[in-house]
């Protein structure tokens, strides 16, 4: 049976596990703005839905563009000359992350039970991963604000040239809903770090977890009209952030589609800075010498984690000809022993789904894979009367033209294709308009550069997968998005080359000997 962290061994759940809160009382459902709470302008309201059950949790506050108006006007006043934020030191500002961290662990449990019983993913799931990440991240730029330097340009002999990293002003941050809370965190941690304020539109259906953050942000100390949260839907609420004339930068994680409606609605308003972390359909190259007990485990972690809804998802499997057979067999009997069911459960490993929609679209694309000649290996059904549960599904026999090898699924799909030389996987994993991660596994170190490097994605595992770091940049290439989030992004750009070039980076998985140097001639 798989483990979290160890959580499960032998079917049975550790006793000392962390335990949701099943009964959990949900409190805050309004508007947060200059650490108040405030029912949205239009009296509007709009659900929130349990998708294990689709059984309706709360009414929100749905926000719209006079929230939003109000919302900006408060940042900007918390951003002006001679408030309390602007004239707090940058050791202070480190200080707020750092008690804001203090609070995720206090109230650990309490969030990854909202976000479980929000986004249906497991409770264990959300508890060790995505409250670490959190956790990290906060902790990682509460230690960077009071080192953010500028430098001196020698120009002249009677002239002294220098540089100063200043906050750009009011940030606006529009989260997802496969993860709310760790994307959250991403966007807002380093706005808070060097100075900015902040609107953020949590996704409609998933915006417990960033209101209760409201309550740890006023709780913690932070000057009124900083950090404002605004629930409401994208075309409403998100566009209004979007286009907003004093809205400085927009950082957002989603589809490709919206995003090219953020990055048009921003260039039409004020010119503002847009980072965007769009969608993926990741290569996952099995070169025959891989450790295959190592590889097939990752593809399989890669593609089923968080029922599927991850943009980094290993998508498309790429496996050469001489192991091929051997792959599909072992990862058909991974996906057959994939516990799916009630996610406040130790023992299961994949929830529902996020909505209807998203449900519907899957099974769509399953049966388009089935439709155009792939090979069904396992699942491709629903599960249960109750729910929006999806049997992991696994195909082989996949070729480049069909729909579920082209297309993001976003969901529990995997794709097997096989391939024979190189210079082939090179040129089809390429072929697609996404660029956002890959992964290669080989024991020949030389080979797995030479992939890496050719492959474009804005980051390469090697012999690992989903190996993500607060302290190294993420971001893609293509129609994945652009900027980076993560690290002191702008800091490496700004003092170790040009503008005009892009961060590629490589995490090489640290197991040996699952990596080892070639037999290179000298």
């Amino acid at each position: 049976m798989a483990a979290v962290n160890g959580a499960v061994e032998n079917g049975q759940p550790d006793k000392k596990l962390p335990r949701p809160l099943r009964d959990l009382a949900i409190q805050h459902t309004k508007i947060f703005i200059n650490n108040e709470w405030h029912e949205s302008m239009s009296g509007k309201k709009f659900p929130t839905y349990n998708p294990s059950t689709v059984e309706k949790i709360c009414d929100v506050e749905e926000g719209d563009k006079p929230d939003v108006d109000k919302a900006v006007e408060a940042a900007k006043a918390a951003f002006q000359r001679g408030s309390l934020w602007r004239q707090m030191d940058a050791l202070s500002r480190g200080r707020l992350l750092h008690k804001l961290a203090d609070l995720f662990e206090r109230d650990r449990v309490i969030l990854a039970t909202l976000e479980t019983m929000d986004t249906g993913k497991p409770f264990l799931h959300a508890f060790f991963i995505d409250l670490e990440g959190c956790i990290k991240t906060l902790r990682y730029y509460a230690g960077w604000a009071d080192k953010i330097q500028g430098r001196t340009i020698p120009v002249d002999e009677n002239v002294v040239c220098f540089t100063r990293h200043e906050p750009m002003g009011v940030c606006g941050a529009i989260t997802p809903w496969n993860f709310p809370l760790l994307m959250l965190v991403w966007k807002m941690a380093p706005a808070l770090c060097c100075g900015n304020t902040l609107i953020i539109k949590p996704a409609e259906q998933t915006p417990l977890t960033s209101l209760y953050i409201g309550s740890l942000i006023k709780e913690v100390g932070f000057p009124p009209g900083v950090v404002n949260i605004v629930p409401g839907y994208g075309p409403t609420a998100g566009a209004a952030i979007s286009a907003h004339q004093n809205i400085d930068k927009i950082a957002f994680t989603g589809s490709t589609e919206v995003g090219k409606l953020i990055k048009e609605a921003a260039s039409k308003s004020n010119l503002k800075r847009v980072t965007l972390e769009l969608g993926g359909k990741n290569p996952c190259i099995v070169c025959a010498d891989a450790d295959l007990d190592v590889a097939v485990e990752c593809a399989h972690q890669g593609v089923f984690f968080n029922q599927g809804q991850c943009c980094t998802a290993a998508s498309r499997v790429f496996v050469e000809e001489q192991i091929y057979q051997e792959f599909v067999k072992r990862s058909v009997e991974y996906a057959k022993k994939r516990l799916i069911g009630d996610p406040f459960d130790a023992k299961t490993e994949q929830g529902p789904q996020i909505d209807q929609k998203q449900f519907d679209k899957i099974l769509e694309l399953i049966e388009s894979g089935k439709k155009e000649g792939a090979k069904l290996e396992y699942g491709g059904l629903a599960i249960g009367d109750r729910g929006l549960f999806i049997k992991p599904t696994v195909f082989s026999e996949v070729t480049d033209n069909m729909r579920i090898a082209k297309e993001e699924i976003f969901g529990p799909v995997q794709s097997i294709m096989k391939f024979k030389s190189i210079d082939e996987v090179i040129k089809r994993a390429n072929n697609t308009e996404y660029g956002l991660t890959a992964a290669v596994f080989t024991k020949n170190l030389d080979r797995a550069l030479t992939l890496a490097s050719a492959l474009e994605s804005g980051t390469v595992w090697i012999n690992c997968y989903n190996a993500l770091y607060a302290q190294a940049p993420f971001g893609g290439f293509k129609m994945s998005g652009n900027g980076r989030e993560l690290a002191m992004y702008h800091r490496v750009r700004d003092q170790k080359g040009p503008t005009n070039l892009s961060d590629r980076l490589y995490i090489l998985g640290h197991q040996p000997p699952h990596i080892k140097p070639s037999n290179r001639k000298k």
